[in-house]
């Protein structure tokens, strides 16, 4: 027993455990590298992380809603399918659907956050969380695999690096899922093209409402999430 509660202590010691916070030199070179790489031919290999947050904003959205989350499938093109049981209209699949493209930007404002206050690593750790209830929700290979290599990066910056490479690490995976989530929502066009299936077009469908109208609404969720996770990570150097 005294063993147990040993490593629940030092697992603790860990996740509270504080990070300096970012200068303005941390903050310029990882904003760059990690914008250099969204726009270079990485983006389909860094989109597969953002997919896992949006399907996991799906899942969250139904789970609160009251539906039954059946699973979770990440495809090798980078989609993904999250499917829910219950109602097929009304304001909770109405959510589930509009919950995908916004939760990158949330997740990177949330780890912007922790970031600013000193507590990488409880921003790592969280981080590690969302992937662990994924990862129990998952239904296909490939999106076992993407996880479980997400899980592994993740789990070895909380428990190798130092407190200043969990604060630069923090910051490159909060810089990515808003930047990451807002190029996703920019590129939502060109996929109702490709399939006529997107999230804005099935909630035109379930509400009534135009597709344009939730196009709007999801790269403002964007633009709103860039610019939130820019002011929490600016403010310290004031």
């Amino acid at each position: 027993m005294s063993q147990v509660l040993g490593v629940l202590a030092a697992v603790w010691a860990r996740i509270t455990a504080t990070s300096p916070v970012p200068g303005a030199l941390d903050l310029v070179a990882v904003t760059a590298v990690v914008v250099a790489l969204l726009v270079l031919p990485t983006w389909p290999r860094l989109r597969h992380g953002i997919t896992i947050v949006h399907e996991a904003g799906h899942g969250v959205a139904a789970t609160l809603t009251g539906r039954r989350l059946a699973g979770i499938r990440l495809h090798s093109d980078t989609s993904g399918l999250t499917v829910s049981v219950g109602r097929p209209r009304g304001p909770g699949m109405a959510l589930t659907l509009l919950a995908g493209y916004p939760a990158p930007s949330i997740a990177g404002v949330l780890i912007a956050w922790a970031v600013a206050s000193g507590h990488a690593a409880a921003a790592l750790w969280g981080a590690l969380a969302l992937l662990a209830l994924v990862l129990v929700q998952i239904r296909n290979w490939f999106g076992l695999w993407s996880v479980l290599v997400a899980g592994v990066l993740v789990g070895a910056a909380t428990w190798f690096a130092d407190p200043a490479w969990r604060m630069r690490i923090a910051l490159a995976l909060a810089v990515l899922l808003v930047a990451g989530g807002l190029r996703a929502a920019l590129e939502l066009p060109a996929a109702r093209r490709r399939d006529g299936r997107s999230d804005a077009d099935q909630l035109a469908a379930v509400t009534r409402v135009p597709a344009g109208f939730w196009l709007l609404v999801l790269v403002l969720a964007g633009l709103a999430g860039v610019g939130g996770a820019g002011a929490l990570l600016v403010a310290p150097l004031r």
